[in-house]
């Protein structure tokens, strides 16, 4: 009778989703990171910060997203700047991710289980070689990491001295993990580094890299022996690529004259910074131009770009280009009569479709909702509004400066739609693929007729 016991409560526990473990462990190194940077010792002035804005930053810095309410120069100390830049680099990977490769590293056996898990952690395909996937996951971030710090320590160092290698090494982290949080003081992010061509091109780098995904990674390796690339890493390529064209194009186009914000720049100035903008509005947060000077349209481009994101399984958000992807070809299918959608002369099958239009759908409302909300809490700009909210979706962090002023009940907001757009888009894509239960699986239901357009 006691054998039965625990089989059930044995099979209770394997049972339970590797979508739900992902999640909780967000879920724990977010509450843990609250806690600490919660400590007075955490805090510049020697006194505690207060729980909701610990809390607001401990998700930010976990989801990646880099939206403050506090200057991260001037309100913590040396403890609690680490304390954000470890959350940044496990919200980055992943805890599971992390787990998994000192669990290999230290000899210990992972489990069917775990394997599945950490499957599911970095959106690999298949669980047969995902531990020496996640090996050389963390070694390829700890390299191309201690690259950028390196380039970045070339214009750092000279300007802040011996300070300027842990700038480096913190903007590097920051930057391939698409976080935004910066250390130069007064919200400033960039905008005192437009003039400096190396720590635009390398910061945006490191970006780009981050957004491609580990997949694309693994691809792109392969690609010297096999010679040929998934449909996925095709898409993320293609779509990356227009979305940075289109960004810069449109930038550099809308902002031009704007004496607010590039009016003043030489040609080449104009150049990087319409490109940098076009990089970071993608999900990484930093800025080289004053965001709230921006006119209005440069806004509604920006929130477009905020909302697509990057590649699955990469360290940014949003619903993410293959989604994009997916659901533009979608369109241009059933425009030319096609059955199928058909990309790259590929078939994608209609369930792939139908998540990706749940995700963009279940995305727009949520962001619509909390736009809403906060618009009526705040009774700000509502372009603002939808810029910070989409910002938060996204895990961006860009902001016109509204998130250190916000309400207590915006702060609640924004903290939630942090965490669904770091971890929804992959919860949404999980659910919707599992069947609700076996005796719904063979039913079939009358059609029924129903007009459309």
């Amino acid at each position: 009778m006691a054998y039965i016991t625990y089989s059930k409560k044995n099979k209770k526990l394997t049972n339970i989703s590797p979508t739900r473990i992902i999640v909780s462990s967000f879920v724990m190194i977010i509450f843990v990171g609250a806690c600490l940077l919660n400590l007075p010792m955490a805090s510049n002035d020697g006194k505690s910060i207060g729980f909701l804005d610990a809390l607001f930053t401990a998700t930010s810095a976990t989801c990646v997203t880099g939206l403050v309410v506090a200057d991260t120069l001037t309100q913590w100390t040396l403890l609690g700047q680490i304390v954000i830049l470890i959350l940044i680099q496990v919200g980055g990977l992943g805890l599971v991710t992390l787990t998994t490769f000192f669990s290999v590293l230290l000899g210990k056996k992972v489990s069917l289980k775990g394997k599945i898990i950490a499957q599911e952690s970095i959106s690999e395909y298949s669980y047969t070689d995902v531990l020496g996937m996640i090996k050389n996951i963390v070694l390829i971030t700890a390299v191309i990491e201690l690259i950028g710090a390196a380039f970045l320590s070339i214009s750092f160092v000279p300007r802040f001295g011996v300070r300027g290698i842990y700038l480096s090494i913190f903007h590097s982290i920051s930057a391939f993990c698409n976080a935004g949080f910066d250390l130069f003081g007064n919200y400033s992010s960039l905008t005192g580094f437009y003039e400096d061509p190396l720590v635009i091109y390398a910061t945006a780098l490191l970006i780009i890299v981050g957004g491609l995904g580990f997949i694309v990674w693994k691809d792109l390796y392969h690609f010297r022996i096999e010679h040929k690339l998934y449909l996925h890493t095709k898409i993320v390529l293609i779509v990356t690529f227009f979305l940075i064209v289109f960004g810069a194009v449109s930038f550099f186009g809308l902002e031009y004259s704007n004496p607010d914000t590039m009016g003043g720049l030489t040609l080449f100035q104009k150049v990087n910074a319409a490109f940098f903008h076009s990089v970071t509005c993608r999900t990484a947060g930093f800025n080289t131009l004053p965001l709230d000077e921006m006119s209005e349209v440069s806004k509604m481009v920006s929130i477009l770009l905020m909302y697509i994101g990057a590649a699955p399984g990469s360290t940014a958000g949003g619903i993410k280009v293959t989604t994009f992807g997916i659901i533009l070809m979608a369109i241009i299918s059933n425009i030319k009569g096609d059955s199928e959608t058909i990309v790259l002369r590929r078939r994608v099958s209609q369930e792939v479709v139908s998540k990706a239009l749940s995700i963009v759908g279940l995305s727009m409302v949520l962001i619509f909702i909390m736009t809403v909300i906060i618009n009526g809490v705040e009774k700000l700009s509502f372009i603002n509004v939808l810029y910070e909210v989409t910002s938060s979706f996204g895990t961006v962090g860009l902001s016109t400066g509204m998130t250190p002023s916000l309400h207590n009940i915006s702060k609640i907001l924004i903290i939630f739609t942090m965490f669904l757009g770091r971890v929804g888009p992959l919860t949404f894509a999980i659910a919707i693929a599992m069947r609700a239960n076996k005796r719904m699986q063979n039913a079939v239901f009358p059609e029924g007729k129903i007009m459309v357009g």
